[in-house]
């Protein structure tokens, strides 16, 4: 989303920062802390901890499909968003760990939350009249990456299919 600067704020300050930061910027900048929110709120699930995964294993995607998410953030209202190949690649990673379909969505879910819990402690640093669009267009990216990854579990769960007939 094309994000101009605009004196509307979302706090009473801005910590002496000359101009807004666009929601891109924030998650670029506090990609690790989202990064290890998530890892804390899947921590909390026994669904999800029940497949043992290292630290790589269980995060080694998050980089890129957030970097997808900031990518989609830049681009202008016209411009059609690319499909995320790191989706595709992590629904067919988490397919061969063992997840199911549930444990992606909630995976999924919790991304969402994390991004939103970021942007929510940054809320002084963002430019009100922006954010709730940046908000739809994050879903919107990550509730499309989830659909690769379930294309990707479907296809994995036909081949099984296929090779058991």
């Amino acid at each position: 989303m094309g994000e101009s600067i605009n004196p509307t704020w979302v706090g009473s300050e801005n910590n002496g920062a000359s101009h807004p930061e666009t929601v891109a910027d924030i998650l670029g900048r506090q990609l690790d802390e989202v990064i290890q929110e998530w890892l804390s709120r899947v921590e909390k699930e026994p669904e999800l901890m029940s497949i043992p995964l290292n630290f790589e294993e269980r995060t080694g995607h998050l980089p890129q499909l957030l970097h997808d998410v900031i990518r989609r953030l830049r681009l202008d209202d016209a411009t059609q968003a690319p499909i995320s190949d790191a989706a595709a690649h992590h629904g067919d990673l988490r397919a061969k760990q063992g997840y199911t379909v549930a444990m992606a969505v909630e995976e999924s879910r919790l991304l969402q939350v994390s991004i939103f819990s970021t942007l929510h402690r940054s809320q002084k640093h963002l430019d009100f009249n922006k954010v709730l669009p940046a908000v739809v267009t994050i879903a919107d990216e990550v509730d499309a990456q989830l659909k690769q990854q379930m294309l990707r579990f479907m296809a994995a769960d036909e081949a099984k299919f296929v090779k058991s007939a």
